[in-house]
């Protein structure tokens, strides 16, 4: 079912002091805890050791990809008593850099209509602790943002053409991660980009309830991945069921699969393509009870 357009919130931005998108992740650090972004100044370099990992380190596919990844394989024997597959391994690790990579540039384009432009080498990341340290040099904005005078700030016509420049910032990132991970993954080109579609839609759709905006966040994502759009596989494809007191229940399938049945096959996701329509609707009533 296709999600009812919904207009933007009237939330006007403030021309910044500094980052065009501090304010935007600082209000996503209000809502979730899991993620607290930093912005080192120009002249500091994005941090490294002590459990930083940059993201052109896990690109490049070395040592420091070994090491990131050898954190998940010791999680899943930790919390699952079983060794997973290395592919599956892989998997893991790389959504867990990717879901809050795409917040990165979704977060400030949701609230402010702001893009920044995240070269690997400005961004790492602090799994343990939940920080990603990022420098914003460029971003893309519409006419009327008072921050599209600052340095660094390139003006699109309009929404369309915002949508596309976050389509290319989330590819520009991470199309040199999945070149890290690829070989790793046993997967093809398709199969990565699908991963990459479902953490731009579920993150963004995750935080936009946070935020107290789920249906402007599902009708935003909707116009940004219509299914359409490479290199990204799929689109958004929201859909609603039916819950047994009549209510809307907004699900939908994801375009990849994190294997996490390999560990635990009676175990799925709640938008996993193997999970029915029967089990979802039992499973989003419970979590609605639960609350």
């Amino acid at each position: 079912m296709a999600v009812t357009a919904v207009p933007p919130a009237l939330h006007v931005p403030s021309a910044p002091a500094g980052s065009p998108v501090a304010d935007a992740y600082a209000r996503l650090a209000e809502v979730y805890g899991g993620l607290v972004v930093d912005e080192p100044a120009a002249h500091e370099p994005v941090p490294r050791g002590v459990g930083w990992v940059g993201a052109d380190e896990l690109a490049a596919g070395g040592p420091a990809l070994d090491a990131f990844l050898a954190w998940d394989d010791a999680q899943v024997l930790r919390d699952y008593g079983t060794q997973a597959r290395p592919d599956v391994i892989a998997g893991f690790g790389l959504h867990r850099y990717a879901w809050p990579a795409c917040l990165l540039i979704t977060v400030p384009w949701f609230l402010d209509r702001r893009v920044p432009y995240l070269p690997v080498a400005g961004v790492a990341f602090h799994r343990t602790r939940g920080r990603m340290a990022v420098h914003v040099g460029e971003f893309a904005c519409l006419p009327d943002d008072p921050a599209a005078v600052l340095p660094g700030a390139r003006v699109v016509p309009d929404e369309e053409a915002l949508r596309g420049e976050v389509r290319a910032a989330v590819a520009r990132h991470l199309g040199p991660v999945l070149e890290g991970f690829g070989p790793r993954m046993r997967r093809g080109r398709r199969a990565l980009w699908g991963m990459v579609t479902d953490e731009v839609v579920e993150g963004l759709w995750y935080v936009g309830d946070l935020f107290g905006e789920e249906r402007r966040a599902m009708a935003e994502l909707e116009a940004l991945l219509p299914g359409s759009t490479a290199p990204y596989t799929g689109g958004a494809g929201f859909r609603t069921l039916t819950g047994p007191d009549g209510r809307g229940l907004p699900t939908r399938d994801r375009a990849g699969c994190c294997f996490f049945y390999t560990i635990r096959p009676e175990d799925t996701c709640v938008t996993c393509p193997r999970t029915c329509d029967a089990d979802r609707v039992a499973r989003l009533t419970a979590d609605a009870v639960d609350y």
